[in-house]
């Protein structure tokens, strides 16, 4: 069945990507591998929000289980019905890996939450976000990334990574799961696939004459 090795395929595809995500995600919580920023509450703001780990990662891995045992239903109206609930399935995968690409672009846009100084002292905010009236952004200034945050240390180089890794992977994630979106669809109208096996029992009625 062409629609269910598709949905084995996707399933196993979507795993080292959530796995990225979740350890990504993570590693972003916890600046120099450090936990008291977190508690202190000084970790970037879209870092926080955790969406390597719930959407990219705990509601796609419950997608890609839901995914491996559909690939071997056998029956058309149970492959009908399991293929309905893949549409389902995949489409929250997809909307929770969507948002997980649109939360980490922004956070890689918008900058880190670090320690920097200013002309009232030192202070804790988002200095490399994007400005209208002074700079554009800091991602294609190498000169802001070590002048400007003094703690925690390496925390834009920190971001920038494992930001855009986020956003790799969890677009990689949008796109196989719209892909499955489409593929469950076509399960849905065509049904399990039969063309297949009219061939074989043909040939198997060839083989006894």
């Amino acid at each position: 069945m062409c629609v269910s090795r598709c949905l084995q395929c996707v399933a196993v595809s979507l795993v080292p990507l959530a796995i990225v995500s979740m350890l990504s995600n993570i590693l972003l919580l916890l600046p120099e591998l450090k936990i008291h920023f977190l508690l202190e509450g000084h970790v970037t703001r879209e870092a926080t929000w955790a969406t390597g780990l719930w959407g990219s990662g705990f509601l796609v891995l419950l997608g890609v289980r839901a995914f491996m045992r559909s690939s071997n239903i056998r029956g058309c109206c149970a492959f009908r019905s399991q293929m309905l609930s893949q549409v389902f399935l995949s489409s929250v995968c997809l909307l929770a890996a969507g948002f997980c690409c649109l939360v980490s672009a922004t956070g890689l846009s918008q900058g880190p939450l670090c320690l920097y100084n200013t002309t009232s002292g030192y202070t804790w905010g988002v200095p490399l976000q994007p400005q209208p009236d002074s700079h554009p952004g800091y991602l294609f200034n190498r000169t802001l990334w070590s002048g400007v945050c003094l703690e925690p240390r390496g925390v834009v180089q920190w971001n920038v990574v494992l930001f855009g890794v986020m956003v790799g992977a969890s677009g990689l994630q949008t796109v196989l799961c719209g892909a499955n979106v489409f593929n469950s669809l076509l399960g849905l109208i065509l049904g399990p696939g039969l063309l297949p096996q009219q061939g074989r029992s043909s040939f198997s009625l060839r083989g006894h004459h």
